[in-house]
């Protein structure tokens, strides 16, 4: 099993990763030598079970669902996404739905965050800030990656040991009219709809450091049906990027997953 680094997980998720993996290895060595699978028989009371809107650890080798939030993900329905895998989320993407871990390194959004109490009840994870050490319950990477927050959500995605991501939003440009390209443009920490597009090379550029650096995953990018959107040509030198439209990453994700007998 690869090396996890601890500091990208709360207490509670690695108290149960930690006991995922020795599970797992204790199961390895009986298939290998024959000997029995013991459960160790607790000498104290349990700590009480999180549930799931609380705790929702890393499960290795599980898909992932990392959402930008730009336009071309606005009739993706989320609620089937978790039947399937992790759901990394960015910024404004916890006032209409809850994914696993949420990722904010803007001051401002993460303050909002934080006067609604959300931090209290999910992980949010942001970058070390004075100015945050106020609020409860926040997660911090240290160090700093220093990075936009939908590539941030990326790496910590890939560093939860997942080895397949479903990269949505990630448009990178602007509208076709060249103006701002945000599912929550003109609200609260947002800047106005009419508003020239935000620069995107540092977004590109980190997203292809997390996509070189890990070969042995698999990025796959969601665009527009009719792929009229950023072309990311950096990326296809990549053996491991691909492209899926739209259509049919709905029909594949939006929708129960099936029961397996």
């Amino acid at each position: 099993m690869a090396k996890l680094d601890k500091s990208l997980y709360t207490k509670d998720e690695w108290r149960i990763l930690k006991h995922q993996r020795n599970q797992s290895k204790a199961l390895h060595r009986a298939l290998k030598t024959g000997e029995p699978v013991l459960t160790p028989t607790p000498t104290t009371t349990p700590t009480p079970t999180p549930t799931p809107t609380q705790i929702r650890p890393p499960l290795e080798g599980n898909i992932a669902f990392v959402l930008g939030n730009g336009l071309s993900r606005k009739n993706i329905k989320l609620d089937h996404l978790r039947e399937w895998g992790r759901i990394y989320g960015c910024n404004a993407l916890y006032r209409e739905f809850t994914p696993d871990f949420l990722v904010a390194v803007d001051a401002k959004m993460v303050t909002e965050i934080c006067e609604n109490n959300w931090q209290l009840k999910h992980p949010v994870w942001t970058n070390p800030n004075k100015n945050m050490e106020k609020f409860k319950n926040l997660n911090f990477f240290k160090p700093s990656q220093g990075w936009s927050s939908g590539p941030t959500a990326l790496w910590l995605a890939t560093h939860h040991e997942h080895r397949t991501f479903y990269i949505l939003g990630f448009d990178y440009v602007g509208t076709q009219e060249g103006k701002l390209n945000n599912v929550y443009g003109g609200t609260r920490n947002y800047r106005k709809i009419t508003d020239p597009a935000t620069y995107h090379g540092n977004w590109l550029r980190q997203t292809g450091i997390v996509i070189q650096k890990n070969p042995k995953n698999q990025y796959i990018r969601v665009v527009q049906d009719d792929r009229m959107g950023f072309q990311a040509e950096e990326f296809r030198r990549f053996h491991n990027y691909s492209e899926m439209i739209v259509s049919d990453f709905r029909n594949a994700f939006c929708r129960p997953r099936p029961v397996q007998n």
